[in-house]
């Protein structure tokens, strides 16, 4: 089946007993055992829910991988991932990355005794030459936030080749619909599913898709240990989501790939960061009281952190997504108090452009 397809049905049609189209949510703790020694295949929610376990089914045919584990945040995946590595070990990651994932590497794993390097994933001779003997993971976003790098993942895949380290790849940005990762040789993906996997900024979730049973047994050991699951409700509203996941992603990018084009013939607007896929923009205004004022001004589009619904959203990285950053390192990444990013969302292109118009004044 094609992935506008999949994105509705899963990789097969599965029935319900009921004959009901919307899969169920089983808003259910616990589950009977039909006698000792016995079970249904469910036991406890934290272990696997049925709604839970429809939504990973799918997200793993999505991504063509091995399987799929959902978590009640972006966070908790990435968390849920490091939890595979272990004292000593060295992470490689892209230097211009989610501020959220660099504070759990510099805080959390520096104090276990794992150690990061960043760098620019998209520069091949400079992932070789920062890879060790201990490096365990290495980890890139592309496009990155909130830069828009690119990393070519095959070229990186068989970089690592005949190397022991595992090679993650957060997809939030592109989605499955746009990339799939674990076709060009990585081992893990990674996607905040609050974002264009939801599409609806109403409900946080986290998805971890593995290439190998290996890597899928370790996770879900880990992930029933610590318990940061995605609950039934959540898990139906995120699957609904997916279901226009394809028209969604159309529709936004048509209007992204229009509204980078008039950006770039703004006289307040230096410079666009756009990938040419995808519904995010990153650009740079003359001065930070010029992207103040379109903070300010802008009627239409959210002031608000997040990306990838169905609403246009605006975000000042520097106050927002990467606060944490330390203010030369923000700088050296171009992450000034020039800079906004902008999720585009599914609105008519030309009232979102009116929008950013009346802003730039």
């Amino acid at each position: 089946m094609k992935i506008d397809t999949i994105v509705i049905h899963g990789s097969e049609r599965r029935g319900e007993a009921t004959g009901a189209i919307a899969f169920p949510i089983y808003q259910s703790s616990t589950f009977a055992h039909p006698g000792v020694g016995r079970s249904t295949g469910y036991d406890y929610t934290r272990s696997q829910n049925p709604t839970r376990e429809h939504l990973e089914q799918k997200l793993a045919a999505l991504e063509c991988g091995f399987g799929a584990l959902a978590f009640s945040s972006g966070m908790s995946a990435v968390d849920a991932l490091v939890q595979l590595l272990k004292p000593g070990d060295h992470v490689v990651a892209s230097d211009d990355l989610y501020g959220g994932t660099i504070r759990l590497f510099d805080h959390i794993l520096a104090k276990n005794g794992v150690s990061a390097t960043y760098i620019n994933t998209g520069d091949l001779d400079a992932v070789k030459a920062a890879l060790r003997p201990e490096t365990a993971l290495v980890f890139i976003e592309t496009p990155t936030n909130p830069m828009m790098h690119i990393t070519d993942i095959r070229a990186v895949a068989d970089l690592l080749r005949g190397r022991n380290a595992i090679l993650v790849a957060d997809n939030t940005f592109l989605t499955p619909y746009l990339c799939r990762p674990i076709e060009l040789g990585a081992d893990i993906v990674i996607h905040s599913g609050t974002k264009y996997l939801g599409g609806h900024n109403d409900t946080l979730a986290g998805f971890i898709v593995t290439a190998t049973q290996e890597l899928d047994d370790k996770l879900r050991f880990i992930q029933k240990t610590t318990g940061a699951v995605l609950a039934p409700f959540d898990a139906f509203l995120i699957e609904r989501g997916l279901k226009t996941l394809a028209v969604r992603m159309d529709k936004s990018s048509a209007n992204a790939a229009a509204i980078a084009e008039w950006l770039k013939t703004q006289k307040k607007v230096t410079a666009v960061y756009f990938p040419g896929v995808s519904a995010m923009i990153s650009f740079e205004v003359d001065a930070p009281e010029t992207a103040v004022a379109v903070l300010e001004r802008v009627k239409l589009i959210y002031y608000a952190e997040s990306l990838g619904g169905v609403e246009s959203l605006i975000t000042y990285p520097l106050l927002q997504t990467h606060a944490d950053v330390p203010e030369d390192q923000r700088n050296a990444r171009g992450i000034t108090d020039r800079l906004l990013r902008l999720s585009v969302g599914i609105e008519n292109a030309e009232d979102l452009i009116e929008d950013l118009k009346n802003a730039l004044l």
